[in-house]
């Protein structure tokens, strides 16, 4: 199956749009920084979108991810797989079509997803 033409890995009625929504709002309700969305549509398989975030400390990037599963869960029934909650330096929820990304400022500088992800040229702030 070429990239792009996978079916939804979404159960329910819940579009990927709806999804991304609900987690940009969560994130920016929390105070994540330097949020940027990116679209993986026709590029992966793995989502349709990609969010990438900051929180100020461990213990923000935990809460930030924390309340981010809990209310896709209260919402729309989802249940995330989640990764690195403990340590709270890089959080990954995987919330189906959505892949999202909660990092501390010094990790997600020295990781640079975006660089790997954006188009050449797109600065981060010009995602969101």
């Amino acid at each position: 199956m070429p990239v792009g033409d996978r079916p939804s890995r979404m159960t329910g009625d819940v579009s990927s749009e709806a999804l991304l929504a609900k987690i940009l709002a969560s994130v920016d309700d929390d105070k994540a920084e330097d949020i940027v969305q990116i679209d993986l549509r026709g590029r992966s398989d793995m989502a349709d979108y990609m969010v990438i975030c900051s929180g100020r400390s461990s213990r923000q990037v935990a809460a930030i991810s924390e309340k981010l599963v809990d209310r896709l869960k209260a919402d729309f029934g989802r249940l995330c797989r989640i990764e690195g909650k403990d340590t709270g330096d890089w959080v990954l929820i995987d919330a189906g079509d959505v892949i999202v990304h909660v990092f501390r400022p010094e990790v997600r500088d020295f990781y640079q997803l975006e660089k790997m992800w954006l188009p050449s040229g797109v600065a981060r702030a010009a995602e969101v």
